[in-house]
């Protein structure tokens, strides 16, 4: 074995153990540090293969290759249709009876193909994010407040191939799982019909679909997410159709971009998720980047918001419908009425109030900067002298230095 091929697997061992490790760890038919990867459920099946590819990466950087061989060939026969393993696997084999040249070192008829090329790109992802952990009791940014009622949380880094699974506890989101995950072949961004690119923003999962009723091509399930979200369709974003989904049957996973925008799991990973998350209250949030951050600096940043969104709720109880409109922007739209056509159904609900204090149940807020500075804001709206309310969903956005409404509904 040469000392190219040797160092690239060192390379790829080193960062990954020096902390404990995890264990092992038509469109669609309808009916950074080194702290270890997220625990996992021994119950389950989810990122086992991956961890045991892992493993063999690290005993061949560290020059056992007789033992990864072993490993290799245990995984392959466990998993057939794990292409990547396959490839390393192969590399092993042929590592005994002459010197490897690079990763996936197949005959030169071979050596340009796209699908080399695609298992060379998977391989560095999954390498990537595990090397580049995120640091110890940190959350994305976009995670300001979160109530009881969403007990999970996705976020997903297109910039790593990686969806991170969140548990909302009583001391707050703690990471529980992640996974290499694939997104459009065209990459992120969405913005048209057909571009094969997946979205970027807050949404929610909106449904489970039976797996029954699709295709083998989507694997042993597939979560729905509400894009366009109303962001997108104020900026004139279309398409549909966004899922969370598994994977064929001859394909344990797919290459780093790879889907029409969906965003794509082994069906292991998939079918934890299915088990684990609520519809409807559970937010996926899909980043080029996460911006990883201490828990007490999110409370600081939601300062302003939470000011802005006091006074709303101030206004709202007090009756006052001029100053209650003031808190809403021109261009307002609430299922396609514009503000002035919505304001009397505003005025009907301070009527309703009748001046009662307003409280704000179950409330959570979730930000989005990219050209814009917007929140995504849910809670129930629960007058006093009552028990339960409508929920509400709004969107605000931050015009200079006040934080505005842009879209405002009834959420079931």
């Amino acid at each position: 074995m040469t000392q190219g091929f040797l160092a690239f697997l060192l390379i790829a061992a080193t960062g990954l153990f020096t902390a404990p490790a995890s264990a092992d760890p038509g469109k669609k038919s309808q009916k950074p540090n080194t702290a270890a990867p997220a625990a996992r459920n021994t119950t389950t099946n989810d990122g086992v293969a991956e961890a045991r590819l892992i493993e063999v990466y690290r005993l061949t950087g560290h020059g056992k290759t007789r033992e990864a061989l072993a490993r290799a060939e245990s995984l392959v026969r466990d998993y057939p249709n794990f292409q990547l393993a396959q490839l390393v696997y192969g590399d092993l084999l042929t590592s005994r009876t002459r010197a490897l040249r690079k990763f996936g070192d197949v005959p030169e008829i071979l050596a340009h193909s796209a699908g080399l090329s695609e298992l060379r790109d998977e391989s560095q992802m999954r390498l990537k994010a595990l090397r580049e952990r995120p640091p110890a009791g940190t959350i994305p940014s976009q995670f300001l407040a979160l109530s009881p009622r969403n007990k999970h949380a996705i976020a997903v880094d297109a910039s790593r191939s990686r969806l991170y699974l969140f548990e909302n506890t009583e001391r707050g989101l703690n990471l529980v799982a992640d996974y290499y995950i694939s997104v459009g072949k065209s990459g992120i961004e969405k913005a048209v019909e057909g571009d094969a690119r997946t979205p970027l923003g807050v949404y929610f999962i909106t449904s489970n679909l039976d797996p029954k009723s699709l295709r083998d091509f989507y694997g042993t399930g597939a979560l729905p997410i509400n894009y366009p979200n109303v962001l997108d369709s104020k900026r004139g974003k279309t398409g549909r159709g966004i899922w969370l989904h598994g994977t064929p049957p001859n394909q344990f996973s797919r290459p780093p971009l790879a889907s029409d925008g969906c965003v794509v799991l082994a069906n292991p990973d998939l079918d934890r998720l299915i088990r684990t998350v609520e519809v409807r209250t559970t937010p996926v949030v899909i980043s080029h980047k996460l911006d990883w951050v201490a828990p007490h600096s999110t409370r600081a940043q939601s300062k302003p918001f939470e000011e802005a969104l006091t006074a709303w709720r101030n206004a709202k109880s007090s009756g006052n419908i001029d100053q209650l409109l003031s808190f809403y922007t021109a261009d307002f739209s609430s299922n396609g009425k514009t503000l002035r056509e919505w304001a009397p159904s505003l005025r009907s609900e301070v009527d309703r109030v009748k001046g009662r204090p307003i409280q704000l149940k179950d409330l959570s807020y979730l930000r989005w900067t990219d050209a814009a500075d917007t929140m995504v804001v849910t809670f129930g709206e629960v007058p006093d002298g009552t028990r339960t309310g409508p929920t509400k969903r709004q969107y605000w956005i931050r015009e200079g230095s006040q934080w505005k409404i842009f879209y405002e509904g009834n959420l079931g």
